[in-house]
């Protein structure tokens, strides 16, 4: 049966985050929490983890996957990021926005294919963040939204009861948001607001 994990989301478990990262290294797909919403992912070399997701989610096979990184030193490895970018990263992150930025060439091909620019964050939660670096490479994530609904799913109980064939692990950090991250692309001359989300869009006005 797969677990249901609940851990502290302000001081999680250093036990129970090892587990999870175990499972990840070792091919897994699982539901986390991030500052928005739950995420679906897998690590960013997992290819047989991107399938899975593309078929939980019936994703089309060009899907925009997100990179969650655990630092800006991260982000900067698969992404090129000047020093106004680099202000504007810093000033954000952690926090509830994915940025655009134009792709490096350490961004797999095998699995992001044909990938000029990639969306990139680091999400404001100590469950997500611990995570990160517990695995030790950044995760390809999409928001919890099944198939032929609007809805985000943010309960994780009821997550566990609808993915829990089709997914190695849910963890369980309470109900979280139901709007995903703010998208900004920050590849051109200045900020372009792609997707409203629970960071504030103004601040790049």
């Amino acid at each position: 049966m797969v677990p249901l994990l609940q851990i502290h989301p302000d001081n999680p478990q250093k036990r129970l985050i090892s587990q999870a990262a175990d499972l990840l290294r070792g091919g897994g797909v699982i539901v986390y929490p991030t500052d928005t919403a739950y995420g679906l992912g897998c690590t960013i070399g997992n290819r047989k983890g991107v399938e899975r997701i593309i078929q939980i989610r019936q994703l089309p096979a060009n899907h925009r996957f997100s990179i969650l990184c655990p630092d800006l030193a991260e982000i900067a490895r698969y992404a090129r990021v000047d020093n106004a970018t680099y202000r504007i990263l810093r000033r954000f992150l952690p926090g509830p926005y994915t940025f655009v930025l134009d792709a490096t060439r350490d961004v797999p091909k095998n699995i992001l294919p044909r990938r000029k620019t990639i969306g990139l964050r680091i999400p404001g939660h100590p469950i997500c963040l611990a995570l990160l670096q517990a695995v030790g490479e950044p995760l390809l994530s999409t928001t919890l939204r099944l198939p032929n609904e609007e809805r985000i799913l943010t309960d994780p109980e009821e997550i566990y009861q609808r993915l829990s064939g089709q997914v190695d692990l849910v963890i369980d950090s309470g109900v979280l948001l139901t709007e995903p991250s703010t998208v900004v692309d920050l590849t051109g001359a200045s900020p372009v607001i792609l997707r409203h989300g629970s960071g504030d869009p103004t601040v790049f006005a």
